[in-house]
């Protein structure tokens, strides 16, 4: 049932998966803002992922041209398998954390050693640990849990693409 939707509603399913990644950003945000959690440098660019597969097939949800849909589909599934192989590098630090190195500064640290031209750019690339497990859910951390959603996202796409404007 699935398989006949995403090939005879390509649209419908672009669009709704532009609005999970609407409601992902913006549960990110919930808890940036309202938990007081500190997204790393890794999890704002996963976020700008989230950003570019949810315009991406929001743009291609608008028009029913095939031609349309599958271009914006095809960059949305590349932007995915970007969000994807992040979100897996930083799962992979979090099993695996380095000695030494964490991947961000915090926000105080910056602004007392950089002039604020400089550090204004450094707020948003983010300040949080990359190997820090802050918040999870089932067992799975932010990370981890943004990995299944890029591949799901990646597998769906793949499938419209492969399948959609069949009749």
């Amino acid at each position: 049932m699935v398989f006949n939707w995403i090939s005879k509603a390509p649209r419908q399913v672009l669009g709704l998966i532009s609005l999970v990644c609407i409601a992902m950003l913006g549960f990110g945000l919930y808890l940036q803002y309202g938990q007081g959690l500190e997204p790393c440098p890794m999890c704002i660019v996963q976020r700008y992922a989230l950003i570019m597969v949810g315009v991406f097939t929001g743009l291609g949800a608008l028009r029913s041209n095939a031609g349309w849909w599958k271009t914006w589909s095809f960059l949305a599934l590349l932007a995915a398998g970007f969000g994807a192989f992040v979100a897996a590098r930083q799962s992979w630090l979090q099993w695996y954390p380095p000695e030494f190195a964490t991947c961000g500064r915090d926000f105080y640290g910056m602004i007392e050693n950089y002039p604020i031209s400089r550090a204004i750019p450094m707020i948003f690339r983010g300040s949080g640990d990359c190997t820090a497990v802050d918040w999870s859910f089932l067992g799975g951390s932010i990370a981890n849990w943004s990995f299944i959603c890029f591949v799901g996202f990646a597998i769906v796409l793949l499938m419209a693409l492969a399948r959609g404007g069949r009749r």
